[in-house]
């Protein structure tokens, strides 16, 4: 069957059209129109600024998913529409967009949890890939392990109590005086730089707990950043880069064989916009290969905010018998 798929919780606006079935799982089309340019003038996303560029978009994105695919609205059999978490005034302009374009051609809708999207980003990138799993989802708002028991059961068994791991890496960037967005600024920068110049605190709490902390990391970088400028000392960006870069990764690669012990599974998926991160990328894969366990990453292409992956885990929603009515609502957390 068709999906056609919405995508708008934070500044992507994003529809896509995807193929499944029981052994087919395929992109017909994965549309996005950022508004990264503008939030960048901002050094970072303004909400009403983004609900606007939605508003401005969607429509347009529609026609052109559809007119890629080669497909009408006649030939879909369900849409899929993410209403939450995010922003709630960017998550109701895809919400009411696909209602309407649901009951007015009368098809099934179907509502997406943006973290189960995430998590689907790797059913499209392989095509074998079956629950149970252990996922780690990894972006500007979570910070999450998750029992992945079916393709619709999700059960969070960690999480940062404060700050997430994007939101550091973007902070820290723009202290820097990196372009936003900090995050991918600051994985190219961390290539170049000493990764055991500088010794900050480690955002895993303990080992008596899975859970991270990463405020109190990001407070030493920049209590670091503004002891170097106030003593006119030279600020060595690409060591900064690289040494919060390594803190972050072992951090992260300290709670994967706990995580396994506690699921008892020998598969990890990475997941989340900043699953795109290289180095995090290499230690997982690095850990999970010691623990003697399977890893999985979404194509970087599918690491962001997208369509095709609110499309997948809508597939499997649609089989679990979910459907929404007009009275849908958007939740931002």
């Amino acid at each position: 069957m068709y999906i056609l798929s919405f995508e708008s919780s934070c500044d992507e606006t994003a529809c896509a059209v995807c193929e499944m079935d029981e052994s087919t799982r395929k992109i017909k089309s994965n549309i996005i129109a950022s508004s990264v340019d503008i939030q960048a003038l901002y050094g970072g996303v303004v909400p009403e600024i983004a609900s606007r560029a939605h508003i401005e978009a969607i429509s347009k994105i529609t026609y052109e998913a559809l007119k890629k695919a080669e497909l009408s609205i006649k030939d879909i059999g369900a849409i899929a529409v993410t209403n939450g978490p995010g922003l709630i005034g960017a998550l109701l302009v895809g919400v009411n967009f696909a209602k309407s374009l649901a009951f007015a051609n009368n098809i099934p809708l179907v509502p997406v949890d943006h973290i189960k999207g995430h998590v689907a980003s790797n059913y499209l990138t392989y095509p074998d890939l079956k629950p149970p799993f252990l996922a780690l989802v990894v972006s500007g708002g979570h910070t999450s392990f998750f029992d992945v028991k079916s393709y619709t059961s999700l059960t969070e068994i960690a999480s940062t109590r404060d700050d997430a791991i994007g939101e550091c890496f973007d902070k820290v960037g723009r202290v820097m005086g990196l372009p936003y967005p900090g995050g991918a600024a600051m994985d190219k920068l961390a290539t170049q730089g000493d990764e055991n110049s500088i010794l900050f605190p480690s955002p895993a709490i303990s080992s008596q707990t899975l859970d991270f902390s990463f405020s109190g990391l990001k407070t030493a970088v920049i209590n670091y950043i503004n002891t170097k400028k106030q003593k006119n000392e030279e600020l060595e960006r690409e060591n900064i880069a690289a040494s919060v870069t390594k803190t972050i990764v072992c951090a992260v690669r300290s709670k994967i064989f706990d995580a396994l012990k506690l699921t008892g599974y020998d598969k990890v998926v990475l997941a989340g916009g900043v699953s795109a991160n290289s180095h995090l990328r290499k230690g997982i894969k690095e850990e999970c290969e010691k623990c003697g366990a399977s890893f999985f990453a979404p194509e970087l292409s599918l690491c962001g905010d997208n369509a095709a992956m609110i499309g997948a885990q809508g597939y499997y929603e649609f089989l679990n018998g979910s459907r929404a009515d007009e009275a849908l609502n958007a939740y931002p957390s």
